[in-house]
């Protein structure tokens, strides 16, 4: 299956396959970008000390990495990953890490689902099994953004966090900031119950009653609801000032395509993890 479209480019070379947004391929002489695929592909990256993964599984993913980055002709140990728990946390990357491997969830990205950086060689990585994953480029302050935003990172904003932090830091105008959206879980299989329902339409009240009822849309009388988080995430960009047009999607749910892409609601416990990559060249 081919998953291109007019915003995204499905890549197979190399014995790999991934996605990379048309809009930053025109800025291919200053970054590279992409998100994985592959369902045998899995890119968790816990040490292999933690009981979650054993080291048999840590040591397959690490190959994972490498074939990877051999593929794309770079270098996996200049990876920086934030450890993805929930928050809204962004955080500023300052320095290069030169060491053996990649800085997996450190302690210094403990509690953070979000980075920021505008030093070149530094790779910027986050995972998903549903999430949204947001790919950030300034081409006039040139930089660059990661950010995980689960729906508790929606409802927290996270991505107009991740703006106001290019902005306040970098001095970064929101109009010349471009956001591409990975696959994700899409509107057609968000499910959730009365409590998660409530929580958005708590959080989002400022937004026009029209906008709501494209957001949150009754599936089963009183009991379940289908939520658009991927157009949440537009609406708010273009509220903290991100042209539309600079708001880029690549349109493709991962519960839909779960033969490649790696789904949470599909795979259920097990499940595997794609990645999202920017880097400064």
């Amino acid at each position: 299956m081919d998953l291109s479209n007019e915003n995204v480019i499905h890549v197979k070379k190399n014995g790999i396959e991934y996605l990379q947004f048309r809009r930053l391929l025109e800025y291919k002489d200053k970054i590279k970008h992409a998100y994985t695929l592959g369902i045998n592909n899995d890119f968790r990256t816990l040490t292999p000390d933690k009981k979650e993964l054993p080291k048999e599984r840590y040591e397959k993913n690490i190959n994972t990495y490498k074939k990877f980055f051999e593929g794309i002709n770079d270098d996996y140990t200049k990876i920086i990953k934030p450890a993805q728990d929930h928050t809204d946390e962004i955080k500023v990357v300052k320095n290069k890490r030169y060491n053996d491997g990649p800085e997996f969830e450190t302690s210094d990205y403990s509690k953070t689902d979000g980075l920021i950086t505008n030093k070149k060689d530094i790779i910027l990585e986050t995972t998903n099994a549903d999430c949204i994953l947001l790919l950030f480029y300034d081409p006039v302050k040139e930089l660059i953004a990661n950010t995980h935003s689960g729906w508790k990172g929606t409802i927290q904003r996270i991505s107009v966090k991740t703006v106001e932090k290019m902005k306040n830091e970098f001095g970064c105008n929101p109009e010349d900031i471009i956001c591409c959206i990975c696959p994700s879980i899409r509107k057609c299989h968000f499910e959730v119950d009365r409590d998660v329902k409530e929580m958005f339409e708590n959080e989002y009240k400022d937004l026009k009653n029209d906008q709501l009822c494209d957001i949150i849309q009754e599936k089963i009388p009183n009991e379940k609801w289908n939520i658009d988080t991927v157009l949440i995430n537009k609406i708010i960009l273009q509220k903290a000032g991100l042209k539309e047009e600079n708001i880029v999607d690549s349109g493709i749910c991962s519960v839909c395509h779960s033969d490649l892409i790696h789904s949470f609601r599909v795979e259920k416990q097990g499940y595997g993890l794609c990645a999202a990559f920017i880097e400064k060249i």
